[in-house]
């Protein structure tokens, strides 16, 4: 038929390409290459939507969330065994699907639609509960060994220690799934190559050079803006992490002890240790953390906070008074600071709550 979907009496992209409904435009969603990949290996045969003017260009919503809960076997089956098929028409009198399709009502609650016979479509048919094969996309029946890149990936997945490691890959190797060059004994030195970066003093394991260990990684550019610096403690250790802003890349540990004690001697040491007065990371901690960091007397003190002088002790005025005056300067000494700052007081501060 020589012609356009202009010509159709309804828009085609108002109905839906798998089960051929109408719907509304808050249901409609475009056709997604996760659309088009679970349809196939549903249907086994592709989602055809680009080049024919006769084919619906979007999907409802129920169909969508149906083959998601088929792909992540939440779902036995489709509630079609087959796919609305769409041929073209040939006129727009008694051919055509979307010509045919008549509505009647106003809204989305009274709007209904119905079918003339003889429409240039081929109605599915319900699944009959039989279901189908597994979704596995991108995966074909013949095994696929592991490569070294391809183990480690998942041993990292899996947070697998070295021995525990080295037992899967020799399970591996047992069922031939790893490549000839796969070899099982790599994870009993793997942290060979990084290990230089790391030095032990006293208490401390830490990082004492970190552009190296992030080059060394695989990253091609260290900018410490890109970064920030996580310091907490528990009552079995005290650790430092950088974290990615964004968390595009994995969280790297520079610092660990598990005998020292969360103070300010001890945030002191760790911090020169890493070189934070170099790198100049953001700061992401509690607000126990961050008196340590600004030198502030502990327990109940009178100026508590780091950004005003609120006073703690004056209790007639916390629920009257909002305006307090804000805080100059952290000097040893002076308004509850008796160390000296280890960050600048404007440095900003990301703050974790428990």
């Amino acid at each position: 038929m020589s012609t356009t979907r202009s010509n159709c009496k309804n828009d085609p992209n108002c109905f839906c390409n798998i089960c051929g409904e109408y719907t509304f435009q808050y249901c409609r969603l475009s056709v997604s290459d996760f659309i088009k990949q679970v349809y196939f290996y549903y249907f086994r045969f592709p989602l055809d939507t680009c080049d024919k003017y006769w084919v619906p260009h979007m999907v409802c919503k129920t169909c969508v969330e149906s083959l998601r809960l088929w792909a992540n076997k939440k779902r036995p089956h489709f509630k079609y065994q087959t796919p609305m098929l769409w041929r073209e028409p040939t006129n727009h009198q008694d051919d055509c699907y979307f010509c045919l399709k008549k509505k009647t009502g106003r809204n989305g609650i009274t709007l209904t639609c119905y079918l003339l016979p003889d429409p240039s479509c081929t109605l599915e048919m319900r699944h009959d509960e039989s279901g189908t094969a597994d979704f596995n996309p991108g995966v074909s029946s013949e095994p696929q060994p592991f490569n070294q890149e391809d183990l480690s990936a998942l041993v990292g997945d899996l947070g697998l220690s070295k021995k525990a490691a080295e037992i899967l890959a020799s399970r591996l190797k047992h069922r031939n799934l790893l490549t000839p060059e796969t070899r099982i004994s790599y994870y009993r030195i793997r942290e060979t190559e990084l290990i230089s970066f790391f030095s032990e003093d006293a208490d401390f394991v830490f990082c004492s050079d970190v552009p190296g260990l992030l080059m060394a990684m695989g990253m091609q550019k260290y900018d410490p803006s890109e970064w920030r610096l996580f310091i907490d403690s528990s009552k079995r250790s005290l650790k430092c992490v950088l974290m990615h802003n964004g968390n595009k890349l994995g969280s790297i540990p520079i610092a660990h002890s598990t005998t020292v004690k969360e103070e300010y001697a001890t945030v002191a040491s760790v911090m020169a240790r890493i070189k934070y007065n170099e790198h100049k990371w953001l700061i992401c901690v509690d607000l126990k953390m961050v008196n340590f960091l600004l030198g502030q007397q502990g327990d109940y003190t009178k100026y508590s906070c780091f950004i005003c002088l609120w006073d703690s002790r004056a209790k007639s005025e916390h629920w009257v008074r909002s305006d307090w005056p804000s805080r100059q300067a952290m000097l040893p000494g002076q308004l509850n600071v008796i160390n000296e700052p280890l960050v600048p007081r404007d440095a900003y501060f990301r703050f974790r709550v428990h």
